[in-house]
């Protein structure tokens, strides 16, 4: 049940004192956290579908996230990046992949994998010493302890009543999951048990946000039936932000359009968490960028900060495809594929702790071609590429430009090699072999991309697919062969030139984009905001999200992400 659409002429009757643009990770921390004041009146607007608290949709909930994060209905339409090391002197003939971000109630936070990790100390720790001043371990974690509630561990490190439950599946793993674990004890790994407590090397149960076998959304968490029942709370769904609304250089609130209905809503302050694609391309189109770079395309400058759209980072990766033997699939009526992760640090000189991470996937999509295969993904957990994010055109319709750039790094691209060897590695173990019928290096591809669409044609396809490629081993030889594993053989990977041609064609990020308006000194000319979310040069605006952080943390970002929504408001209300 979606909500009833409130008439536009509502919103604009009202003076805010937060507008909050983008109701994701930490859109609805943020709405949940200064509505609290009840002196405060605060409007979340929200792009995508709002839902009522018991009538998600059933995909949304699914612990199989793929049900969600393949749904049209759930994601912005029209997104897609280049990965790889962008070229030289030659033509960037690199394809445009597919970009996955939530667009409903949530945002991402209702699509992802739910993985409810921190990341390391020494991630926040950098931040501070790159100019993000209190935001160093110690000044972050009361605020990862504020939002969560840990049900499996105790002590300081943990949150016992925050809004977000936190839970992990510490046994009764599938088998191909069980099988890569053994295989990493078989190295020398111990299990650690808790990621957000125990920060060396080694494998843990994953923790989650999902409760009941129920996904745990920002939105399920804090915009809960009573939350919403403030007075002094909006949420306004179903209406993009078109633009900011300037009285000189101060942003005096925004325009909004739902339909073929535009209104003004004024605020004394407007606070953008669209993310860190979305949250560059609005500065930049209302006049917040790079001066010479706005003027190109049209845009009148309203503050120069060069730092915007760029500095973009994420998680690169390359994955093992897996065909899985009858055994060691996921059970009938399981939903969650993943369970436990291994984090391992590289050892590359300069590089971090904890810089590497596997997880085994016991699904690979949510039809029956992906039932029956596992996933071995690999990603750099601490990664030093960095990207951009561009504007085409002044068009708010216009596509981006999201380029980013992976691996153009040589300590990336020397991790990912490592990071190839140790899945090459594990694969060979006999643990992992009897769980596997056939193991190959798999791409992104756009076959693969098409029949990820969540929706009945590619459902009744990949259910034929699957029972042909069980009819025995030379069938599912061929079609694995011909049709999903889209590059050299593992055999092939042993010479690294090949490695490294596959790795730049292939490498993928994990919807974890971060810091293309990143927190920083008022002195650094690439900083976008301050340590409170402030944009420099332009009163009355804030930005709240991933785009904020000024590296990508070791750990998926949805976590982070709420944390940032939690420190960020507590900074707001403690200034007014």
């Amino acid at each position: 049940m979606c909500w009833a659409p409130t008439p536009m002429s509502d919103f604009a009757a009202v003076h805010y004192d937060y507008i909050i643009i983008g109701a994701g990770s930490a859109g609805c921390v943020l709405a949940n956290r200064l509505s609290a004041r009840s002196s405060n009146k605060v409007l979340l607007v929200e792009a995508g579908d709002d839902y009522a608290p018991g009538h998600e949709p059933s995909e949304v909930l699914d612990s199989f996230a793929a049900t969600a994060h393949s749904n049209p209905r759930f994601t912005w339409q029209g997104l897609s990046a280049a990965f790889g090391p962008r070229p030289g002197n030659a033509p960037d003939s690199r394809p445009r992949r597919l970009y996955t971000q939530g667009r409903v109630i949530g945002g991402t936070s209702s699509i992802n994998g739910m993985v409810a990790v921190r990341g390391l100390p020494s991630d926040y720790d950098d931040w501070a010493a790159h100019g993000a001043t209190g935001w160093d371990w110690d000044g972050v974690l009361p605020y990862f302890r504020r939002l969560e509630t840990d049900q499996d561990f105790d002590g300081p490190l943990h949150g016992k009543d925050g809004p977000v439950p936190l839970r992990r599946i510490a046994s009764g793993w599938p088998g191909f999951v069980k099988g890569v674990c053994e295989a990493v004890e078989a190295f020398g790994f111990k299990n650690l048990h808790d990621q957000n407590g125990a920060f060396g090397d080694g494998y843990s149960p994953i923790a989650i946000s999902n409760i009941d076998n129920h996904r745990v959304s920002s939105a399920i968490a804090y915009l809960t039936r009573e939350v919403r029942q403030r007075p002094n709370l909006t949420i306004l769904s179903g209406a993009r932000a078109t633009r900011l609304l300037f009285d000189g250089t101060r942003v005096a609130g925004v325009r909004a359009r739902r339909g073929g209905e535009t209104i003004d809503l004024s605020a004394r302050e407007t606070i953008i968490s669209m993310g860190a694609l979305h949250s560059p391309a609005f500065l930049m189109r209302n006049g917040i960028g790079a001066a010479k770079e706005l003027a190109a395309l049209g845009i009148g400058v309203v503050a120069d900060r060069p730092g915007v759209g760029k500095h973009l980072m994420e998680h690169p990766g390359v994955n093992f495809g897996c065909y899985l033997k009858r055994d060691a699939r996921l059970p009938s009526g399981m939903r969650r594929q993943m369970f436990a992760g291994l984090r391992w640090s590289s050892g590359l000189d300069g590089c971090p702790a904890g810089d590497m991470y596997i997880i085994p996937s016991n699904k690979a999509s949510w039809h029956g071609v992906g039932h029956r295969l596992g996933l071995l993904m690999m990603w750099v957990n601490r990664s030093y590429s960095t990207g951009e994010v561009r504007l085409t055109s002044a068009d708010p319709a216009a596509k981006l430009d999201i380029d980013f750039n992976m691996c153009s790094d040589w300590r990336d691209m020397a991790r990912m090699i490592m990071g190839v060897r140790m899945m090459i590695k594990l694969q060979a173990h006999p643990a992992v072999q009897r769980t596997c019928a056939q193991i190959f290096p798999v791409s992104y591809s756009d076959r693969a991309r098409k029949y990820a669409v969540y929706n009945r044609s590619n459902a009744i396809q990949m259910a034929i697919g699957g029972a042909l490629m069980d009819l025995g081993s030379p069938v599912r030889k061929l079609m694995v062969d011909r049709l999903i594993a889209d590059g050299p053989s593992i055999e092939e990977l042993s010479d690294e030139s090949t490695m490294k041609a596959w790795i730049a064609d292939t490498v993928v990020g994990h919807w974890h984009a971060t810091s293309t308006c990143r927190m920083g000194a008022s002195d650094d000319p690439g900083a976008v905001t301050d340590p409170t979310g402030r944009v420099y040069g332009v009163d009355g605006l804030r930005i709240c999200d991933a785009s904020i952080m000024p590296a990508v943390p070791c750990a998926n970002t949805n976590i982070p992400t709420i944390m940032a929504g939690e420190k960020i408001s507590a900074a707001i209300l403690g200034e007014d």
